[in-house]
């Protein structure tokens, strides 16, 4: 694959989604071709059907160990439909949650089988791995009060009870970015936008040239 795959992770509430927004104006003023996507994501009624089921948390509070398998399933999709084609073309693939949030939130944060997540990644196409991962680092309590403010936070059954549950999230991310320095770095996100901004741009300085920051996004 010649194109570019960045990831933005991080705990609900710390900022991925304007982040992501802002970093995709910033690559195309630099010349480069991007694909903005998310996850759960996809193309085509499969991908929307598994996202609704595991944000769904009637649902996803019942799935216990097969919520591993359903990310498994929806990742794979995921990849084979909108990453790998994009990669092909070299564009520059941006994606709000990868990998490292199956993770923290399923591995660290719920007690899921850290080896299974693993040897499931292992197989094709879920091997992939990206160039670059920016992890916006948020204390949990300003995370939750971002997300309630905006309103998605009770949407994904989330309340004050759940500090402790994002607790072990970030720090399985923190100790997911300790292990892989060179692939992920972490961003103080609970700054303001422009500053969170101006240091993602400089994690990825060294992989892409001429990137730099932008005032607003132009959307």
């Amino acid at each position: 694959m010649s194109g570019l795959f960045v990831t933005i992770e991080g705990i609900e509430g710390a900022g991925k989604s304007t982040q992501q927004q802002r970093l995709a104006e910033a690559l195309r003023r630099a010349g480069r071709a991007v694909v903005e996507t998310r996850e759960p994501g996809g193309r085509g009624r499969l991908a929307a059907s598994l996202r609704s089921l595991l944000k769904d948390p009637d649902i996803w509070r019942g799935l216990r160990l097969a919520e591993v398998w359903l990310y498994a399933a929806a990742r794979a999709h995921h990849v084979e439909t909108v990453i790998a084609p994009a990669l092909e073309t070299g564009a520059v693939v941006v994606c709000d949650r990868f990998a490292d949030s199956t993770r923290a939130y399923q591995g660290y944060g719920r007690g899921r089988p850290l080896d299974l997540i693993e040897a499931l990644h292992a197989l094709e196409p879920l091997r992939l791995v990206p160039h670059r991962t920016v992890l916006l680092d948020v204390d949990p309590a300003v995370g939750l009060a971002r997300a309630r403010a905006r309103g998605t936070a009770d949407a994904a059954g989330y309340d004050d009870a759940s500090r402790a549950f994002f607790e072990r999230v970030r720090r399985g991310f923190l100790e997911i970015a300790a292990r892989e320095p060179d692939r992920v770095r972490v961003v103080d996100g609970a700054r303001d936008e422009a500053a969170v901004h101006r240091d993602v741009v400089a994690a990825l300085g060294d992989l892409v040239s001429g990137l730099a920051p932008v005032e607003a996004p132009d959307r």
